[in-house]
C-alpha cells in the first residue's frame, strides 16, 4: 500500500478549492488527475510584472503595473451593448482607460470605486491618441502586495483561465507534506540542492526567467529525483533478476562452428566480441538479459542465430520474436536454410496461422521436435507451449514496453533473454529505457557494405529525381520511394503513397507496386516478396519498410517530405539500400515553405549527408528533437519525464544511475530508514511496480 504521508498528494484535483467537475476535467487533460500531477507539471514561462512606470513613461506593448486613481466610469449606451465599458484612471503624469467587454457594471464599480487608488497590471496599448489596458490581469488596493513581481505561466486549454489554474496550483501547494530526505548527505552537500518540498515550491514561484532554466537549483533537484526514481526502479528489477537462478547453457561449439563455416563471410570483430559476451552470460548460473544494439546492416541476425544454436547445443529450444510479420518472415528465410543444413527444424509462427497447419506447428513446438521458433508476438499467446525454451530473442525491442520484456521469460524455465535493436540508441535513452539490462554494441559493418551517397534536393527537382529513377531501372536496379501518408489529407499539404504511385505508373506502368500499413498482412507480404524477387522495379511505401526489408538489388531510396521524418527514421530508411555490391543513393526531397527550410530540418538533413554512423545520428537526433521522439516515433517503452530533459540532463542521469547502484548495494530491499524514504520517491514518480516486485521478492 502507498504510505499514508503521500495520500494528500494523490487526492483527486476535484478536491481543490473552486475546482468543480468541469475544471477538474480540464486540469486532468493538461496535467493529470491527481494533485501530484499538478505540482510536478512545471510552468512553461513567466510574465514579468516588475515594470512599474508612471503613465507618461509606460511603453506601449509592454506589461506594466501602474498605481492610479479611478476618475470616471463610462458604461456603454443601453442601445449599444456591444461597445466596451470604460474606466478612466490617472496618475500625476497622464491618463489610461481600462476597457472591459460584456462587463457587469455593479462588479466593476465595487472593484474600482471612483476616487480610490488602485494598482492595475496588464498590457499597455495605444488606441488612437489614448492609452488603454483591455481587461487588466490584476486590480488591487495598493499595499496589499497582491500583485506578484513575477507570475508563472502554464499551458492552458479552452475553458480554463490562467487565474483558475494558478489558484489550483496555490491550493495544491498547501497540501505539500514534509518528506524524509532520500538523497545521501554527501550528494546534498556537494550540490547545494534544496529539499524536495522547497524545490517544488520554488518551481511554482519563479523570480526571473533564469528560474525556468534546466540548470536552476530547484529544477536540477526535481529532475534528479525523477531520473533517480527511474534508475532505482530498473536497478531493483535488475538486482531481483540477478538473484533469480538461471541455468547454465553450455555447448560443444559443434553447431556454431558448422554454421560459421557455412557462412559466405567471416564475422566482424564486433560480432565476435558480442558473441563472447552472450556466451559468457549463457554459461553462467544467472539469467541473461542482454541488449544488442547494432547499426543498420551490422549483422545482428547472425549473432542471434549463433546464440540460438548455443541454446540448442545445450539441449533446449530457442525462439525469436519480431514486431511485424514481414520481419518475422525475413528472419525465417535467413535462418531456416542454415538450420536445415545443420539438421535442425525451424518453424514460423504467425498470428494469422489457421487450421491444421497451426495445430501441427504448435504441437511440434510443444513436443520439442522444433528446435528454432520464429514469429511475432503470437509466440507468446496462450496456446503456444514449448518443451524446454532456453533462449528468447526479441528483435526491435523498443516497440515493446519493459513489462512485456519481463513477461517473455515466463514461457521458458528460467529462459535467457537476448534483445536486439537496429535503432542505435543514445546512452541516455539506453539508461532510462534499458537500465535493467546489460548492453552490447555492434558498430562495425561487415566487409563489402558500400557507403550510400546521400543528397538533399528541393521538391522542385522532382522531374530530375524521376529521371534518375529511370536510369537506375535501365541498369536493372530497383527503387524504394517513401511518402509520409497513405492517402491525401485535406489539412496536410503532403504527397501520399497513392498519389505518387499513380504519377509513377504513368511513366513506369506495371513496374510500380505499393505497400503501406493499412493493407492486410498477407497483402503486404505478397507485395514485398514480389519486389524482393525482382518482379517489380519500384516500391512506393510508407515507413512500413523501415526495418527488416532486405532487397540487395535496390540501389535508390527516394524519401519525399524528408523534413517531416526524424533523423533515426531517415537513417533506418536509408539502410534499406546499399545492401548489395552496387553503389547506392538516397535522395531526400524536402518541401521548403515561404520562409525556407527550418533550422532544425536543415540541421537534420545535413547530419544525414555527413555521416552513416547510426550512433552519432542517434545522439544528434536526441539533441534536435528531444527524447520523446528520438527513436523515430513516440515509443511505448520510453519513460515520460515531466521535468527531466535528457538532452540537457545527461550528466544528472549518469549520477542518478550511480546513486541507484549505490542504493542497491547498501540496501537492496529498501528496509532501512533511507530505504523507506526511497520507497516514497518511487511512489511519488509512479514506479509502484518496482515496489510491488520488491515486496513480492
Amino acid at each position: 500500500m502507498r504510505p499514508s504521508i503521500l495520500n494528500p498528494l494523490f487526492a483527486d484535483v476535484s478536491t481543490l478549492k473552486g475546482v468543480g467537475p468541469k475544471i477538474a476535467a480540464l486540469l486532468t487533460k493538461l496535467a493529470g488527475p491527481r494533485l501530484v500531477d499538478l505540482i510536478l507539471t512545471p510552468p512553461s514561462g513567466i510574465i514579468d510584472r516588475s515594470y512599474r512606470p508612471k503613465l507618461a513613461d509606460a511603453e506601449p506593448g509592454r506589461v506594466a503595473t501602474v498605481e492610479v486613481v479611478v476618475d470616471r466610469h463610462t458604461p456603454p449606451p443601453a442601445a449599444k451593448r456591444n461597445l466596451p465599458y470604460k474606466v478612466l484612471c490617472s496618475d500625476s503624469t497622464g491618463y489610461v482607460n481600462l476597457v472591459f467587454f460584456h462587463a457587469k457594471a455593479e462588479w466593476l464599480k465595487k472593484q474600482l470605486p471612483e476616487g480610490k487608488a488602485r494598482l492595475i497590471s496588464g498590457r499597455i496599448e495605444e488606441y488612437g491618441s489614448e492609452r488603454q489596458i483591455t481587461h487588466p490581469d490584476f486590480m488591487a488596493t495598493p499595499g496589499e502586495n497582491s500583485i506578484p513581481l513575477v507570475e508563472p505561466v502554464y499551458p492552458l486549454t479552452a475553458g480554463l483561465s490562467a487565474a483558475v489554474y494558478r489558484r489550483a496550483i496555490a491550493d495544491a501547494l498547501t497540501k505539500l507534506p514534509t518528506l524524509p530526505e532520500w538523497l545521501y548527505a554527501d550528494e546534498l552537500s556537494s550540490t547545494g540542492w534544496p529539499s524536495w518540498r522547497d524545490a517544488v515550491t520554488s518551481l511554482h514561484h519563479p523570480e526571473s526567467s533564469l528560474d525556468l532554466n534546466t540548470d536552476s537549483q530547484h529544477r536540477q533537484r526535481l529532475a534528479f529525483d525523477e531520473l533517480l526514481s527511474n534508475q532505482l526502479a530498473l536497478a531493483l528489477i535488475r538486482h531481483r533478476r540477478q538473484k533469480m537462478a538461471g541455468r547454465p547453457l553450455n555447448g560443444d561449439d559443434g553447431l556454431i562452428r558448422a554454421a560459421e563455416a557455412a557462412l559466405p563471410f567471416r564475422l566482424t570483430g564486433d560480432q565476435q566480441h558480442v558473441l563472447a559476451e552472450i556466451f559468457a552470460d549463457m554459461s553462467s548460473a544467472n539469467r541473461m538479459v542482454r541488449l544488442v544494439q547494432g547499426d543498420v546492416g551490422s549483422g545482428k541476425t547472425m549473432v542471434a542465430l549463433l546464440a540460438m544454436l548455443r541454446a540448442v547445443e545445450a539441449g533446449t529450444q530457442a525462439a525469436l520474436m519480431a514486431p511485424t510479420e514481414i520481419l518475422a518472415q525475413q528472419h525465417y528465410e535467413t535462418i531456416a536454410p542454415i538450420a536445415e543444413s545443420l539438421g535442425l527444424t525451424t518453424a514460423l509462427l504467425l498470428g494469422r496461422d489457421k487450421g491444421p497447419a497451426r495445430t501441427a506447428t504448435r504441437s511440434g513446438v510443444e513436443k520439442g521436435y522444433v528446435h528454432l521458433v520464429i514469429g511475432t508476438h503470437a509466440l507468446f499467446s496462450g496456446d503456444v507451449q514449448f518443451a524446454d525454451l532456453g533462449l528468447v530473442v526479441v528483435d526491435e525491442q523498443h516497440r515493446f514496453g519493459v513489462s512485456q520484456r519481463l513477461s517473455l521469460q515466463d514461457k521458458g524455465r528460467r529462459a535467457d533473454v537476448l534483445v536486439m535493436t537496429a535503432t542505435p540508441i543514445p546512452r541516455t535513452l539506453a539508461l532510462t529505457t534499458y537500465g535493467d539490462m546489460e548492453v552490447s554494441q555492434i558498430r562495425e559493418k561487415p566487409p563489402g557494405r558500400k557507403p550510400v551517397t546521400t543528397r538533399a534536393l528541393p521538391s522542385q527537382r522532382l522531374p530530375d529525381v524521376v529521371e534518375a529513377v529511370a536510369r537506375a531501372i535501365d541498369r536493372g536496379d530497383q527503387v524504394y520511394w517513401v511518402c509520409p501518408l497513405v492517402a491525401d489529407a485535406e489539412m496536410l499539404d503532403l504527397v501520399s503513397v497513392e498519389t505518387r504511385a499513380s504519377s509513377l505508373e504513368d511513366r513506369f506502368g506495371d513496374d510500380v507496386s505499393v505497400v503501406h500499413g493499412q493493407m492486410k498482412a498477407e497483402e503486404k507480404d505478397a507485395v514485398i516478396e514480389a519486389f524482393s524477387r525482382g518482379e517489380k522495379k519500384i516500391l512506393v511505401a510508407t515507413t512500413v519498410i523501415e526495418v527488416g526489408v532486405n532487397t540487395p538489388n535496390a540501389t535508390v531510396m527516394v524519401i519525399e517530405h524528408a523534413e517531416r521524418f526524424g533523423l533515426a527514421q531517415l537513417h533506418q530508411l536509408r539502410g534499406r539500400v546499399g545492401r548489395g555490391e552496387k553503389p547506392s543513393n538516397c535522395l531526400l526531397l524536402y518541401s521548403a515553405g515561404d520562409g525556407g527550410l527550418g533550422k532544425t530540418a536543415k540541421a537534420r538533413l545535413n547530419i544525414l549527408r555527413e555521416t552513416e554512423d547510426g550512433f552519432r545520428i542517434a545522439e544528434e537526433d536526441l539533441a534536435l528533437r528531444g527524447p520523446g521522439d528520438a527513436l523515430g516515433t513516440a515509443q511505448s517503452g520510453l519513460p515520460d519525464f515531466r521535468i527531466a530533459d535528457l538532452s540537457q540532463h545527461g550528466t544528472l542521469l549518469e549520477r542518478a544511475s550511480e546513486t541507484a547502484r549505490r542504493v542497491v548495494a547498501d540496501d537492496p530491499d529498501l528496509e532501512t530508514e533511507k530505504g523507506a524514504a526511497l520507497r516514497l520517491l518511487l511512489y511519488l514518480y509512479g514506479q509502484d511496480d518496482a515496489v510491488k516486485r520488491l515486496r513480492a521478492g
